[in-house]
């Protein structure tokens, strides 16, 4: 493993606080928060020109911006549960995370902070697992766990639960968790996630408090998925959680790795189906998982706004679209309202390319970007998968 990461800057727990409350601000997501980051410089400046830039994008109520006291006492009560904040750029963010895109800003976990670091890999498949499945799920976690590899999975039923509690006893194990670290889920595996804080780490972009629901979910999946180097699929239906998350590990350049099962059981149907196109590998033990895996992770990337002139974030967040900012801000003065007129001439409530709107306007890409990312604050636009920009209905 190399990892000469790049050294966390020192900064003072009012950034620590700004930079929680930005992340915590509703439509500023991943690639809006790198993005005023490397504007901005720090979260604080970004947190005081965030008002004015959604007035200037059309929004008439302010942003909801929660306020020092509540981030504060946030963090007194996670160092009270013995829990870290992980920022995006720290020495301690998860090191393969920090490759994705639309990797989180800010973490929550609780337990050993390294494991989040090791050469990994993530076992997914079906809550409602076959016996035969929860036996495969057991015997390779604990053989990879004992072979040093740590076993990454998200505490649902079934295959995760067997492949966490397989994997607990070298302690090679991480929860990602869709709640908060002080809520378990579900509630039967309260005691396996006490255990995995003790001896192995959870993880979780929640805050405390925080009651899963199905719209967390993708996040813990995207987790699973950018943490590991590779995935292992073990029962997955076609239409599944399983394979949301090889789908954001394909996307990430993970390892697929899936355990074949019969044709006639539906579980078995999405694992199938990557092993039939040739997008996984088979996997029947630890050597077909170790024939695969990467012997040694990369190095640790910065955040984008540390090294803004060298990493421009792509736009592939949740709810941000897949393309790229393209070139850094220009350092010429280009009239905001003209950019503003000129994009929104171009948009309808039908989705159009970003790649498009690029192409058709007069300015750089960076002020066409920039206005675009101005308007899905301002609630005027959203991005849509594959891309795409439209407007919202009045």
């Amino acid at each position: 493993m190399t990892d000469s990461a790049v050294a966390s800057p020192v900064i003072s727990a009012a950034d620590r606080i700004d930079t929680l409350r930005l992340s915590q601000t509703m439509g500023v997501g991943p690639i809006n928060f790198a993005r005023l980051m490397t504007q901005y410089g720090s979260a604080g400046a970004a947190l005081a020109a965030l008002p004015g830039r959604m007035r200037k994008a059309g929004r008439r109520d302010d942003p909801v911006i929660p306020s020092v006291s509540r981030m504060t006492d946030e963090l007194e009560r996670l160092e009270k549960l013995g829990g870290k904040m992980l920022v995006r750029g720290d020495a301690n963010y998860p090191l393969l995370l920090s490759h994705v895109p639309d990797a989180p800003p800010v973490l929550f976990a609780l337990g050993d902070v390294r494991k989040l670091s090791m050469r990994s890999v993530g076992v997914v498949g079906a809550r409602n697992a076959s016996a035969a499945g929860i036996r495969i799920a057991e015997s390779l976690s604990a053989e990879m766990a004992h072979a040093g590899i740590c076993v990454v999975s998200g505490l649902a039923r079934g295959i995760d639960s067997a492949a966490h509690a397989a994997a607990l006893h070298p302690g090679l194990t991480v929860g990602a968790i869709a709640g908060g670290l002080d809520h378990a889920y579900p509630p039967e595996n309260a005691s396996l996630q006490q255990q995995i804080a003790e001896k192995g780490c959870l993880v979780t972009e929640a805050l405390l408090g925080t009651a899963p629901q199905a719209r967390h979910f993708p996040r813990r999946n995207r987790l699973i998925a950018g943490i590991s180097s590779g995935c292992l699929i073990i029962e997955a239906a076609l239409e599944s959680g399983t394979m949301i998350t090889a789908d954001l590990a394909q996307s990430y350049n993970r390892e697929l790795l899936v355990v074949p099962g019969s044709p006639l059981d539906p579980r078995s149907r999405g694992g199938n189906h990557l092993l039939k196109t040739g997008q996984a590998t088979l996997t029947e033990n630890i050597a077909d998982i170790l024939q695969v895996l990467p012997l040694e992770l990369p190095e640790r990337e910065p955040a984008p706004w540390q090294h803004p002139a060298r990493h421009t974030p792509p736009l592939t967040g949740f709810s941000e679209p897949a393309s790229v900012w393209g070139d850094i801000p220009d350092t010429g003065w280009i009239d905001p309202d003209l950019v503003q007129q000129s994009v929104r001439s171009l948009l309808s409530v039908t989705p159009v390319a970003v790649d498009d709107v690029v192409r058709r306007c007069q300015f750089s890409v960076s002020a066409v970007l920039a206005t675009l990312a101005e308007l899905e604050l301002g609630g005027v636009v959203e991005f849509v998968p594959g891309g795409r920009v439209a407007l919202l209905p009045n």
